[in-house]
């Protein structure tokens, strides 16, 4: 029997650095549970988002979002938008973006394209 772990969330893997406090948790939860699916493949135990600003709310803010995951490189999104919320779905979006760009070229047994294209090179037909 394998032991079970649970998925990751945003609500249970989000650090909160420099430039936000408890407060803003529940509203910074809320506006990134969209990744929630893309991040549920991951056991939470092994997963974490780290979200700071520097210089909040001042021209030339910069939102950072840092995703670790055991076994994956590490990604780090940024944003320079001068609206905290604008910046906020900035990195939210990217990192969405890069981790299933990161996910398609780390299993490429999922992806079709590259199924037939390994096959080909090998002279074989792919399996359907």
């Amino acid at each position: 029997m394998s032991a079970r772990t649970d998925a990751a969330t945003v609500g249970e893997c989000l650090n909160l650095g420099a430039g936000f406090g408890q407060r803003d948790r529940a509203w910074i939860v809320e506006q990134f549970s969209v990744i929630d699916g893309r991040l549920a493949a991951f056991p939470a135990d092994s997963t974490r988002l780290e979200l700071s600003v520097k210089d909040r709310e001042v021209r030339g803010q910069k939102v950072t979002l840092e995703c670790l995951i055991a076994g994956w490189p590490k990604i780090v999104t940024t944003s320079g938008e001068e609206d905290l919320r604008a910046a906020l779905n900035d990195v939210r979006d990217d990192l969405r973006r890069r981790l299933n760009d990161t996910k398609t070229r780390q299993e490429p047994r999922n992806n079709r394209h590259l199924r037939q294209s390994g096959a080909q090179e090998l002279g074989t037909d792919p399996v359907e």
